[in-house]
């Protein structure tokens, strides 16, 4: 038995196996959306409880220049959310201030990292997309 457990502890090293790769793969962004977030937020529109992901996403793109700031900003604002930090106040108007997500840094950091990449540029943010889109122009 001794020889089994040694040939697959030294197979899943080989292989790349490893608890921190176990960490890795059980805090993807996208896991950690669907358990902690969907409840309230949809991917894109319509919006669900909470405004949806994509457009919040295009929303740190234009505010933010890189990848890094807007996660923080991201992480900052899942850690405690306030009206003059988000990054659309109107949000906040419609749907109300989110509570806190008490969740490890680095699962708010895989999160925030999976709604970063959510952007979509073809989103057509502030193009008239909304109610009443096109009228009286």
């Amino acid at each position: 038995m001794k020889r089994v457990l040694s040939v697959c502890i030294l197979s899943g090293l080989v292989s790349g196996f490893s608890p921190a790769n176990v960490s890795a793969k059980a805090l993807s962004g996208q896991e950690i959306f669907t358990r902690s977030c969907s409840v309230c937020h949809s991917v894109a529109p319509p919006p669900k409880a909470a405004p949806p992901i994509m457009p919040l996403a295009s929303r740190y793109h234009l505010k933010f220049r890189t990848k890094k700031e807007g996660m923080n900003q991201i992480v900052a604002y899942l850690k405690s959310p306030n009206k003059n930090s988000a990054v659309d106040p109107q949000a906040i108007t419609r749907f109300g201030l989110m509570p806190a997500l008490a969740l490890p840094d680095a699962e708010l950091s895989a999160v925030a990292e999976w709604v970063w990449d959510q952007y979509n540029p073809n989103m057509g943010m502030g193009q008239g997309m909304g109610r009443g889109a096109g009228r009286n122009r």
